[in-house]
């Protein structure tokens, strides 16, 4: 466990210090620099995310980009904006964080068996990174499944879905047809893993009802009977 807990830290870091695509070193750096005017004096993070959550979890979380105003801001992912309180406030009605705070990265929120990742760690211009983009940052996520001991994989949308499907079909875990991305998506990974979709708790989603929060509880409490 010591050695999971190290190759996070190392990942993490690597993660923090990218600077492999100009366009989004840029926007992040940029908005760091402009600011809203609601967080005028907040000092922002306007650098890649790292992961966050436990190093040594069985529930991995994927999201697609940090919000600009959100995990850019305040340096830690789904921290910040209205995407993050949905989230955890999911994650702590299902146990798997001890408060359903996420205002700051300092407001004592802790994740627990359960860690959240993202395809592209950069946040992107209008939430959308480009292929390339997210062709470079997959080498973070592949790095993190490299010594992850991940039984349940929850994609938050479908370009999460389909960046996670590939890595999985990469290292041989899925075979043959790629699995279809729907709210409720349950695939069996054999060996007791699972790999869960659910709809992206952005505003789009939730001030349209397409996604509510009992829908989006139940993702994670099948997750937790998943464990069991």
């Amino acid at each position: 466990m010591l050695v999971r807990v190290k190759r996070w830290t190392q990942l993490n870091q690597a993660i923090v210090n990218c600077r492999a695509c100009p366009r989004l070193t840029e926007y992040c750096g940029e908005v760091a620099r402009v600011k809203r005017r609601a967080y005028l004096d907040c000092e922002y993070w306007g650098r890649p995310v790292p992961n966050f959550g436990d190093a040594r979890a069985v529930v991995l979380i994927v999201g697609l980009a940090p919000a600009a105003h959100g995990a850019n801001r305040t340096g830690r992912m789904f921290t910040g904006d209205r995407s993050g309180l949905w989230l955890y406030r999911a994650l702590h009605r299902a146990g798997f964080a001890n408060q359903a705070a996420s205002e700051s990265a300092e407001d004592g929120l802790e994740l627990l068996n359960c860690a959240v990742t993202a395809v592209c760690h950069c946040a992107p211009p209008a939430n959308k990174p480009t292929r390339e983009e997210l062709e470079a940052c997959c080498q973070w996520f592949s790095e993190l499944l490299d010594f992850a001991k991940t039984r349940i994989y929850v994609c938050l949308g479908q370009i999460a879905w389909k960046q996670t499907v590939r890595e999985l079909k990469t290292r041989g875990i899925i075979e043959g047809k790629q699995p279809r991305f729907s709210h409720g998506a349950q695939v069996s990974l054999g060996e007791r893993r699972w790999l869960l979709g659910s709809y992206h708790p952005s505003q789009q989603n939730t001030f349209t009802g397409r996604l509510t929060e009992p829908m989006f509880d139940s993702v994670f409490a099948r997750a937790r009977e998943l464990l069991t």
